[in-house]
């Protein structure tokens, strides 16, 4: 995913974000207001998953390639923390 297009992405999620403080701000029904929030969480699900493909196809290939060890060690136990504390939410 492109800078430019997760930053777009981002702000409209930020936008969708501050319509859901003014429903909760207008007492607005429950169900409305949680699907709300389940749309901005599958948006963020959506772009989390586009900036980790990136990362996989960047920095994860060029520490697979290169010959340092303890950075491709190190690189492995990112994305295994990454996807630890996504099980853990």
């Amino acid at each position: 995913m492109k800078r430019e297009q997760t930053l777009n992405r981002m702000k409209t999620i930020e936008g969708h974000m501050r319509g859901v403080i003014h429903m909760v701000e207008e007492d607005k029904y429950c169900i409305d207001v949680i699907r709300q929030i389940q749309a901005i969480q599958a948006a963020l699900n959506k772009v989390s998953s586009g900036i980790l493909e990136d990362h996989l196809n960047s920095c994860v290939i060029t520490a697979i390639r290169g010959g340092d060890q303890l950075e491709k060690e190190r690189i492995f136990k990112e994305i295994t923390d990454v996807f630890t504390a996504s099980n853990s939410i």
